[in-house]
């Protein structure tokens, strides 16, 4: 459960293609050209900063997470970049690694200091003459323990090797063959100066930029696990004009610009395929729209429900309103809510189940669907219902819930 720890610890909330399908169709997207079998499970952090990570113990069994602020300000070029560079880290088992040392570092941080505030307290009380004896060495012990559990972080760290972060930017641009798309995202990145609100000394390494260190100087920022961003921009800008990505080009940039010896393992240098790069056609991205997208997302996800009107209003109700329906503040027409989303009842409190009374119902699309308790009570569904039973807002009657 390591990956779900790391992914509780940073807030984040799963999303699904119905909720947000642009994201959800770029992560696909890059699956597909990495040629991994599984879809990774995807998270959003609601954080203004612009950031994301990865983890998982295995591919069938791995999550990408993005913040809101990565979505409402990157193109989908750019983005599309960053999650190229994280399906890397997953391909590469980089994930793998980090997941189960961070939440083994984590761990031991906890039973150190655990433990010695529990002898701290036990030297406290009143303790026999037996007892004593006994308190000596398991103090000892749990003092030497909370002097390691620090040492072990920096070990920790020192064993992410930057490395791996260069890797991850050359196996990404073969995925995405837009080797500007990532280098202009980690510029956009840089420059924003904002950093993350929430995370720990476990999760920092595991993001495309440390959280702990984002600054309007690209230059300054570098850290024990993450490499200078200008030396990553520039490689990757210099493989764009160069027309052609392969693991052994991106180190002859490397060794030519900066440093003699190898930053790419030896098993990637085997790889000698070369994929050509390619220019997309130019984004007209709308903030505005993009920043409505995200706030709708983390409404949805929250329980709101979203109701269109005859008008063209939008409405968006908040979960359990209380009512079954509710007037279009623009032409006055009521809209009845569906009685029910995804994990929230809309059932009367008053109203208690029929016993014995039960019937089926099919769900045959993704959308809004409609149809009539054996009382004559209209039931909706909405596109976030994912249960398999229901009950009558009127009558209380059980329903079952198939889905085609």
């Amino acid at each position: 459960f390591g990956d779900k720890i790391l992914i509780s610890s940073s807030r984040a909330t799963e999303i699904t293609k119905e909720l947000y399908p642009q994201l959800y169709n770029i992560v696909e997207e890059i699956k597909i050209a990495s040629g991994m079998n599984y879809m990774p499970e995807i998270y959003i952090v609601n954080d203004d900063a612009m950031n994301a990570f990865s983890t998982g113990i295995k591919p069938q069994k791995s999550a990408i997470i993005v913040t809101s602020g990565l979505i409402e300000n990157l193109t989908r070029n750019q983005l599309q970049g960053v999650v190229a560079h994280e399906m890397a880290h997953i391909l590469n088992r980089d994930v793998a690694f980090m997941t189960f040392a961070g939440v083994m570092l984590g761990s031991i941080n906890i039973l150190s200091k655990g433990l010695f505030y529990s002898s701290i307290t036990s030297r406290r009380s009143k303790l026999t003459n037996s007892g004593a004896k006994t308190f000596l060495p398991f103090f000892f012990f749990t003092f030497i323990l909370s002097i390691l559990a620090p040492l072990l972080a920096k070990i920790f760290y020192l064993s992410i090797s930057r490395r791996r972060e260069y890797l991850a930017d050359a196996t990404a641009v073969r995925f995405t063959r837009y080797p500007e798309g990532l280098a202009s995202a980690l510029e956009t990145i840089a420059s924003s100066g904002q950093n993350l609100i929430w995370f720990n000394k476990i999760t920092a390494p595991m993001y495309i930029v440390n959280p702990e260190g984002i600054t309007p100087t690209m230059d300054y920022f570098e850290t024990k696990t993450h490499p200078p961003l200008f030396k990553r921009i520039e490689i990757l800008r210099e493989l764009q004009h160069s027309n052609n990505v392969s693991f052994r080009n991106y180190q002859s940039i490397y060794s030519k610009k900066f440093k003699n010896y190898d930053m790419i393992p030896k098993s990637a240098l085997k790889d000698a395929s070369l994929v050509s790069t390619i220019i997309p056609k130019n984004e007209k991205k709308s903030k505005k729209k993009t920043i409505r997208e995200v706030e709708n997302i983390l409404l949805a996800t929250n329980g709101f429900l979203f109701l269109t009107c005859s008008c063209g209003l939008k409405i968006k109700a908040p979960a359990k309103i209380g009512k079954s329906k509710m007037q279009c503040p623009r032409c006055g027409k009521y809209l009845i809510l569906p009685s029910v989303t995804s994990t929230i009842s809309h059932l009367d409190e008053k109203t208690k189940p029929i016993k014995n009374s039960t019937m089926k119902y099919t769900k045959k699309t993704k959308g809004w669907e409609s149809f009539s308790c054996k009382c004559g009570h209209t039931i909706q569904l909405s596109p976030l219902f994912k249960g398999r039973e229901i009950n009558c807002k009127k009558c209380g009657a059980k329903i079952e819930v198939d889905y085609l």
